[in-house]
Formats: C-alpha cells, structure tokens, sequence
C-alpha cells in the first residue's frame, strides 16, 4: 500500500497544483483534505522521546510532519505539572499524561478527541509509583501505553523488578484480551524478542534486554493471541527503533528493536501498514529512539 506521501502527491497531480517545491506549500493544500477521509486509516504512533521538555522541538516538528491521528509517548522525564500540554494542544492534539519528576512518565494524544482515560499505572503493586503505565479509550479502540523496566544491571533488583513488571503486564493483558475490544498495547517495552531485532545479538546475551527470561515473557505475552505489527508485516525484515548515541550507532544502524505494538485478534486483519521514522533519529538534540507507527483502517 502506498504511504500517505505517496498519496498526497498522486492527488496534488490529479487535481493539476504544480509546483509543490517544498513542504509548506504541499501542507497548505492538503489541509483541504484529510488523508483517512479517502482510505479511512487510522495512524497510530509510538515514541519514546527521552525528555519531553529537552525534546519538545524535535516532538513538535514530527508531529507537524506526519500528523499520526494517536501518539503514544514514553519516558517523559517530568512531574505532572511540567507537562507541555498548552505547546502540545496548539498543534491541535488533546492529550493525557502520567508523569514523574526525572525519570519514566507516559503519554497518550490524540487529534480527533481528547483520550479518554481508564487507567494510571499497572495493577498489581500499590507500592510501585513508577510512572509507566497509561490506559485509554480513543475512536473506539483501547490503548495501553507502556515504558517496561530496563532491568539493567542483570542479575540483580532491577532486574527483579522487570520481571515482576512483566508478569503483571501480562495478567493485566490477559485481562484486556478477555474483554475481545479492539486492543492496543504500544509502547517501548525494552525487550529485543528475537535475534533479528538486535545488532550482533553475541554482545546482548547478558543484557536485560535480551537475557533469555525477558525474550520468554515476551513470548508469553505474544502466545495470549497477541500480534507483533511490525513482525506481522515484516517477518525478516532488519528494523531498529532505537540506536545508542555512542560508538557512532545510529551512522552504523547498529540498533535495536524494542519499541512495540501489540495488537488485538479484532484489529489484526485491520493492520494495513506498519513502519519506523528513522530519519528523526538523525535529527539534531533527538530521542535516541525514532517513532514507530502503524496504519489501522478504521
């Protein structure tokens, strides 16, 4: 299928406007027109931007690039009352969020209607106040935003931790599943499930990222009938969604697959495209993880 780049230049050819040189003038024509209007796909991202306020730039320009219709936000890095959200509501995305002061926090935006919340932070654990979890209802489908534990160093609390994290994911995924809505758990779940995902997966063995009790709980949580949109679209394909921003990584595309959507039976067959800005990456004082997205039809 072609992508909506593809899209809006067949249409600017068909209706004879010549002379899109660049960006503004292509976007100022099709703010006419809306992309879902003529396919009725649903563009639904995730990103982990490591710091909204450092990042806010880099956010915003993404968002007025590709104007996803859900955004899926991790590792925000601020308290609640730090949140950009008049920044964010001018670019026209309602938005919900989940913070915490330096560390973890989530988010959930939305174009067409403000998310309607169902649930802050994971059950399982009154005593767990890591800001890493955010539920809510969007244009009918359930979404569960998530920052998984890093876990590292492993063996030892932190990585403890991970798999307890886990394991209550799982049980509150199950749960999700038994309700057969459509589903959504997106996210930067910090695990690479399969060699394919890594780069020189031989230097990874040790790491909580890709030891083998986290590679099985991932599984665990695929086999409750879960589908790995990338995987689902591109079974062989090398795809990262995160690079190191030492040792020249993103330049060597020696990255990484940890930023995942895993979507419900209900949505499987309504899984039309699935892909990754890489290109963001490269941008200057950007996330070291590039957004991942998906198109659903709606």
């Amino acid at each position: 299928m072609a992508n909506r780049n593809d899209f809006y230049t067949a249409w600017c050819k068909g209706i004879k406007i010549d002379n899109f040189d660049n960006r503004q003038k292509m976007k100022q024509a099709l703010h006419l027109f809306s992309y879902s209007t003529f396919v009725q796909l649903m563009k639904i991202a995730t990103y982990n931007v490591n710091g909204i306020n450092g990042r806010l730039p880099v956010l915003l320009r993404w968002l007025d690039e590709t104007a996803p219709d859900v955004v899926c936000l991790q590792e925000l890095k601020a308290p609640e009352e730090k949140f950009p959200g008049k920044a964010i509501s001018e670019t026209g995305y309602h938005a919900i969020w989940h913070g915490q002061k330096s560390w973890n926090g989530v988010a959930i935006l939305s174009r067409n209607e403000k998310p309607e919340e169902v649930r802050r932070g994971l059950p399982g654990d009154e005593e767990d106040i890591h800001s890493r979890y955010i539920e809510a209802m969007v244009d009918g489908i359930r979404i569960g935003c998530l920052y998984l534990p890093n876990g590292n160093p492993a063996p030892g609390p932190k990585f403890d931790y991970k798999l307890r994290w886990f394991e209550r994911l799982t049980m509150h995924a199950a749960e999700l599943f038994a309700l057969d809505i459509p589903a959504i758990l997106a996210g930067d779940f910090n695990v690479m499930p399969t060699e394919l995902d890594v780069y020189k997966p031989e230097r990874w063995v040790d790491d909580a990222l890709f030891r083998p009790e986290v590679r099985s709980a991932f599984a665990r949580l695929i086999a409750q009938g879960w589908t790995d949109a990338i995987r689902k679209l591109h079974p062989t394909e090398v795809i990262y969604t995160f690079w190191d921003y030492f040792r020249n990584a993103y330049a060597r595309n020696a990255g990484l697959r940890i930023d995942h959507f895993l979507l419900s039976p209900n949505l499987k067959t309504k899984l039309k495209g699935a892909g990754v800005d890489h290109h963001v990456r490269g941008w200057e004082k950007t996330s070291d993880h590039a957004p991942v997205w998906i198109d659903i039809r709606n």
